[in-house]
């Protein structure tokens, strides 16, 4: 929101009170208040007939300083509230002298100067950002009281962040209102929106307020980021780095890590797609077909119309469509499948749940005790209250009936499109549940699935989102187009999002909404099994590949083999996403905050740590990739591209970039049919680029997360040649080395050279038996 016209003038009707001076302080044992007038106090007379702001900073974890503004502090606290672990290491200490005073949080410091107003945030001996000057205010506008501030930027410091946003990947130079909308990816509203961004300074700021924030990322004050709330109070927390990563993993901890999802889940899903005509004879032919030409498939998802039309959500199976749904499901599931069924939370008038909830009192209600309905959607839909306990469960309810069936997840749809004109049955603000709602209904599903199926087996497929929902996963990109545009736009949002505190995320292989040309679907397959989670789904067309050509056949088939292949690798990103926060695809700036080139990449990624991904947005295969510093390797062909540097090239209908980080080890499972199986059981270790003197530590992951091997890798030269030593710990099953790109060796200690067997980068490749612990490879 912008308050001023230019930089010299205010907008009609805005009337700021800016904090001049630190008038007085209070020290208390966790924390420093500041009291700041709106003028400077010469004499008594001063004190009256104007504002006193009240600055108060704490520490709700160590390298982070939580600062509140407030103007008055009588209103009512209606919430509701993010969730925040605040940890209790923190021991912040307070400092003054002559010309500060400091309240510092670990290795960052919040310091108020006692001269003319500035706030600054220090850390690793410089000043990160600060407020100066007429940068913090409480202004009183046409459209009613606001509290204000603005963060400093420096020179090419770059935003990421603020949700999934479909925009340019930086946000400098946009205006970003933090509200939930059902907008698609081609326009700047967002389905998640999260008032947190991380910048290339080395910190992160996240405005702790669930209602609607605005951002002016240097678009008002254009070397500034301006955040906004209604109200008389607004809190931020900076939290301090000095890494993207470091940011990252400090904020997930403050607002939650996600769950790890199962590995099951990590397979392909396939849809019914949304308005398609299907039954069980439909959904059989499907699978079957994908299973005749021999493509591995772990989920298949019902879309809506599993329902009948109009009583959408009463959670029954049509029953003329679908007579025997639980004996369907049992076919589905003896053929080795997962089932997904599509819901939202709402329901319509039609459907025998309405007048059993509005009975009740669990559909939310006007202040004049109608129940709130409209007729987008579903006709006189309402809303279920799940600020309501006794809603809550009545909605579980109907959940647990379906996964007593036989249902093992839940697409989690639509949570937006939330009314203000509304009272909620614990009183809570309006304005503050409209972004809040979806964390209380994903929270509501998430939770009767872990219930039910038990921990590490709960994933839904949600859309809508805020702070503290990546808790949980996983989450799809919305409704996007089927074009090369539109493929590109879901890419940026998911690296936007990721840079959001989201650890995974996904897209419909091939677009929503129109019907794919062959080039754009087949194009779409591998960025869509090279990604967290993996899914075919279309709205007035079905999704099977075979009907997009022999191609995309032959493809699908290989990302999904592959995909499977990696799972050793994967799951064990997966893992690290859980334990600390960082996402399976991350964007190039998270992981090359010193390269700048990497600053504005949103067209490619890393998944995990070391495998970067280009997608091929265009039909004849021109593309263009960047490759940070050292010898990169093609995953699935061998060459060696070195960098830093920009590459043009042109790919097959069923190529793209993908490149491993030299110095990395890449763990590769044994088989290629399913995403879950005992990833130590024949595990290959692929070793690229390890210089002399380096060594790497690789976890392989049991299914529920638990470490099953532990490889550590170490290069070392001599006077002869460079050996290669890898040591093996916990699993004894049998286990092999391949060195990529290395045609010969001299000589192998406890192994013994075997085929490679492709069809990746070829390289000598070493077996060792059950129960070795130690192979040696010596190089010529």
């Amino acid at each position: 929101m912008k308050f001023t016209d230019g930089y010299w003038q205010l907008r009609e009707g805005v009337e700021p009170q800016y904090p001049v001076h630190v008038h007085d302080v209070e020290i208390g044992a966790d924390r420093l208040t500041v009291f700041a007038p709106a003028k400077r106090i010469t004499g008594r007379g001063d004190t009256l007939n104007m504002p006193l702001l009240t600055v108060e900073c704490t520490a709700p974890a160590p390298d982070v300083v939580a600062v509140r503004i407030a103007g008055h502090l009588g209103g009512v606290d209606r919430g509701p509230h993010f969730r925040i672990e605040a940890d209790p290491a923190a021991a912040p200490k307070v400092t003054r002298d002559d010309e500060s005073v400091t309240f510092t949080s670990g290795a960052l410091s919040a310091r108020f100067s006692l001269g003319e107003w500035r706030l600054d945030f220090l850390a690793g001996g410089r000043v990160l950002t600060g407020s100066p000057r007429k940068a913090m205010a409480a202004l009183r506008t046409p459209d009613g009281q606001f509290l204000r501030e603005q963060l400093d930027l420096g020179v090419g410091e770059t935003v990421y962040g603020l949700g999934e946003r479909f925009g340019p990947l930086v946000k400098n130079g946009q205006t970003v209102d933090i509200w939930n909308a059902d907008g698609g990816t081609s326009s700047e509203q967002a389905y998640k929106n999260v008032p947190f961004y991380v910048t290339s300074g080395g910190y992160g700021v996240f405005v702790n307020d669930p209602g609607p924030v605005s951002f002016e990322v240097g678009s008002e004050a254009v070397s500034r980021v301006q955040f906004s709330v209604p109200g008389q109070v607004l809190q931020y927390l900076v939290v301090y780095g000095p890494t993207p990563r470091d940011v990252l993993r400090k904020y997930t901890a403050l607002t939650g890590r996600p769950a790890l999802p199962p590995a099951w889940s990590f397979g392909l899903w396939l849809s019914t797609s949304f308005t398609t005509s299907y039954d069980e004879a439909t959904v059989t032919s499907i699978v079957d077909g994908m299973a005749e030409r021999g493509l591995p498939l772990s989920v298949f998802h019902f879309d809506t119309f599993w329902m009948r039309e109009f009583h959408w959500c009463d959670f029954e199976w049509d029953p003329q469509t679908f007579p025997d749904p639980a004996g369907m499901l049992a076919r589905l599931k003896a053929k080795g499948l997962r089932i997904c069924v599509w819901i939202n939370p709402y329901i319509a008038q039609r459907s025998r749940l309405f007048a059993e909830g509005a009975a009740a009192g669990y559909l939310v209600r006007r202040e004049n005790g109608d129940v709130w309905q409209w007729d987008r959607w579903q006709a006189g839909m309402g809303l279920v209250d799940f600020t309501d306990p006794q809603a809550r469960r009545w909605f579980q309810d109907r959940l647990r009936a379906l996964l007593d069936m036989g249902v093992d997840a839940f697409k989690s749809d639509f949570g937006e499109r939330i009314p203000t004109d509304v009272v909620w049955a614990d009183g809570a603000d309006p304005l503050r549940m409209h972004n809040y709602y979806t964390h209380l209904y994903n929270e509501a599903v998430f939770e009767v699935l872990r219930e039910h199926r038990g921990e590490g087996e709960a994933v839904l497929f949600a859309r809508s989102a805020t702070v503290g929902g990546q808790r949980f996963p996983v989450h799809w990109g919305g409704d996007c187009a089927s074009t090369f545009p539109s493929m590109a736009e879901s890419l940026r949002g998911g690296l936007s999002l990721a840079m959001s505190g989201f650890g995974f995320w996904s897209h419909d292989i091939g677009g929503f909404e129109g019907t794919p040309d062959p080039a754009v679907f087949t194009r779409w397959i591998p960025f869509g099994l090279l990604s967290s989670h993996s899914r075919l789904h279309g709205n007035e067309s079905y999704r099977v590949p075979w009907l997009f050509g022999d191609d995309a056949v032959a493809v699908l088939g290989e990302f999904t083999r592959l995909k499977a292949r990696l799972m050793p690798y994967l799951y064990a990103a997966a893992v690290t996403a859980h334990r600390e926060g960082l996402p399976m695809m991350r964007p190039m700036a998270l992981e090359f905050p010193d390269d700048p080139a990497c600053a504005n990449l949103d067209r490619q990624y890393l998944l995990g740590d070391s495998i970067l991904v280009a997608p091929v947005f265009s039909a004849d295969g021109d593309t263009t990739f960047y490759l940070p510093a050292g010898r990169w390797t093609d995953l699935r062909g061998g060459e060696v591209l070195t960098g830093p540097g920009w590459f043009r090239r042109r790919y097959g209908i069923g190529d793209l970039p993908v490149f491993v980080r030299p110095g990395s080890v890449i763990a590769l499972g044994a088989r290629d049919d399913r995403p879950d199986y005992d990833y130590a059981d024949g595990v290959t270790l692929r070793v690229y680029e390890l210089p002399d003197g380096a060594g790497t530590t690789v976890e392989i992951p049991t299914l529920q997360g638990r470490p099953a091997a532990t490889f550590t890798v170490r290069v070392t030269g001599n006077g002869t040649g460079t050996v290669v030593e890898v040591r093996r710990g916990g699993s004894a099953a049998p286990w092999r080395v391949q060195l990529a790109g290395v045609a010969a060796v001299a000589a192998v200690d406890a192994g013994r050279l075997a085929p490679d067997p492709g069809p990746e980068s070829a390289g000598v490749l070493i077996e060792a038996d059950a129960g070795t612990e130690l192979v040696i490879v010596h190089l010529p």
